[in-house]
């Protein structure tokens, strides 16, 4: 095993092996490390006084792989861009991730062309230029390791999704990623016989991660599709013979909103990994695609909390991977006490049983994030790693996700998940994602709203959907939405999470449908309209809480 990247790359070094596929042209392992080393050199002869960060900006093309080898070969640090960003939100993270150059198409530099990135033109690389492939021709080196670079050295700087709050760039050292690979490969079984299908986005941790790395460690074959698409999955599988891939749970909830054809589970397909998916989805893909899905935790700051455990009942991520991982409720310190569940799964106790996920040891894993000691601080208390996420334990020590800190809303003095809603929600047949969050009550506390995404809004039978909830036994009367939001699209982050910190802000202040359930008794939802938002409004007013709009 080896202790960098740098290093892990090197051994590819006359590998005959594919290590890279397209629809369009194969490389050999050989081939992949040799353009690398060509991107590598190309680096250094443009670098510059400062720290040697290189944004990119690219779908997934091999480009972005050949950059990411490259910057490892000569200790440089790649800043994934998220291109779902807003102009000015890419201004200022290209800015303050102190990037000399940034690596991008010609779609992506029209984006950038109107900001103040304090970069000239001579620091944009545009890889589908005849000047760009000249120069990257100009550049091919024997592939070597650049003079100090090792496990300390920092490989990525990884913008966080921003689904709850503002984006950190989390950074990750050469020698955290090499220990992540082999970690990987060995718990989620990467073979060197396996088709990677990458279809998770390269600048966000799932696909770096959870697929590149550990495909190098072991030199598996990667396949790239340019961005995830559900009518394309299958066909790509089949064509690349993909055994693995990786998800999040709303692109696997497209997916699974695809038409059921009787020959889905004729395809090459063994496993996949990912976070987040509901359970119910995760048994309809074993289900329709015959391959295994292993639904695990962790993010881009570390990893290594939970252990896969074969016996774990449905919705438990697993057993916590060691005993420093703790449910602690982090007023007072302490561990909470084990969930105690009802006939359907609910939990009974949720203000004693859910707590943040700690790592007690973690802090060995966590590097911190880019120029940010406010969180990192945040993140490093009492000598613990705190996840920022929710959690619990049941009586026989299997852990469970309940959601991020912002996902648990107070309703009447209960406290209600907003991804126990979401999972009930995403049964119905007709919805495809859902987001669901808290917005405030005119006179105390919270309410719950939902944002379906569904395929026609103007033909979505609410009062069907009203009697759909109320007959779902693991949906307590607390957690039905007062709120229900209708979209064709959901606004998502560029990893194909639904953006709630989005929707929470505007409430029902938006042109998309939006119903409202008002008294007791069986839910009917009612549209609001706009005379309907503004009296609701200054109910705020009227009761001396404006403030919270």
């Amino acid at each position: 095993m080896r202790d960098n990247v740098a290093d892990m790359l090197l051994d590819r070094v006359g590998d005959e092996r594919l290590g890279l596929r397209t629809r369009e042209q194969d490389w050999t392992w050989d081939q992949v490390v040799a353009e690398s080393a060509a991107r590598g050199a190309l680096a250094q002869s443009l670098r510059r006084d400062g720290p040697f960060h290189i944004g990119v900006l690219l779908e997934n093309v091999p480009d972005f792989l050949f950059w990411l080898g490259g910057a490892a070969l000569v200790g440089a640090t790649v800043v994934g861009i998220n291109p779902t960003r807003g102009a000015a939100e890419l201004q200022a993270e290209i800015r303050f991730a102190d990037c000399q150059l940034i690596v991008t198409d010609t779609a992506g530099g029209q984006r950038l062309s109107g900001l103040d990135l304090g970069l000239d033109t001579g620091r944009f690389l545009v890889v589908d230029t005849d000047e760009y492939r000249d120069a990257v021709a100009a550049h091919h080196v024997v592939p070597t390791v650049a003079a100090g670079v090792d496990a300390g050295t920092l490989m990525l700087l990884l913008f966080t999704s921003g689904t709850t709050g503002a984006s950190k760039a989390v950074k990750c050292s050469q020698g955290r990623l090499a220990m992540i690979a082999y970690a990987a490969a060995d718990k989620f079984g990467h073979v060197r016989d396996d088709v990677e299908y990458c279809c998770m986005p390269l600048f966000h941790g799932n696909a770096i991660m959870a697929l590149w790395a550990p495909a190098l460690s072991v030199g598996a074959t990667i396949c790239l599709t340019r961005a995830f698409s559900a009518s394309g999955f299958l066909p790509d599988v089949r064509y690349f013979g993909a055994t693995f891939f990786t998800y999040v749970g709303k692109a696997l909830g497209y997916l699974m909103a695809t038409e059921e054809q009787p020959d889905d589970a004729d395809n090459t397909l063994q496993r996949g990994f990912g976070t987040e998916a509901s359970p119910d989805d995760q048994a309809e893909f074993r289900r329709r695609f015959d391959a295994e899905l292993f639904e695990g935790y962790g993010s881009s700051e570390g990893g290594g909390a939970v252990a896969i455990a074969p016996d774990a009942p449905a919705g438990a991520l697993g057993r916590p991977a060691h005993p420093g991982v703790a449910i602690v409720d982090p007023e007072t310190l302490n561990d909470c006490a084990p969930a105690v569940f009802d006939e359907h799964g609910r939990v009974l106790n949720p203000d004693d049983a859910v707590g943040e996920i700690v790592d007690k040891f973690g802090t060995r894993t966590f590097e911190g994030y880019y120029k940010n000691d406010e969180a990192n601080a945040e993140r490093i208390r009492n000598g613990w790693y705190w996840t920022g996420d929710l959690g619990y334990l049941d009586e026989q020590g299997f852990i469970y996700f309940a959601g991020r800190r912002g996902d648990w809303i107070r309703v009447d003095g209960e406290n209600t998940s907003a991804l126990t809603i979401e999972r009930v929600l995403r049964r119905h047949s007709d919805v495809v994602a859902a987001g669901v969050y808290a917005v405030p009550d005119p006179r105390s506390g919270d309410q719950v709203m939902a944002a379906v995404e569904v395929a026609d809004p103007s033909t979505f039978d609410t009062a069907e959907f009203a009697a759909y909830l109320t007959g779902q036994a693991d949906l307590g009367v607390k957690g039905v939405p007062r709120f229900l939001r209708l979209s064709k699209n959901l606004p998502v982050t560029g990893s194909n999470k639904v953006l709630k910190r989005e929707l929470q802000q505007q409430r029902w202040h938006t042109d998309e449908p939006v119903y409202r359930w008002v008294g007791r008794g069986a839910p009917v939802y009612e549209a609001m309209s706009d005379d309907a938002k503004r009296a609701l409004d200054a109910e705020f007013a009227q009761y001396g809480r404006q403030r919270y709009l």
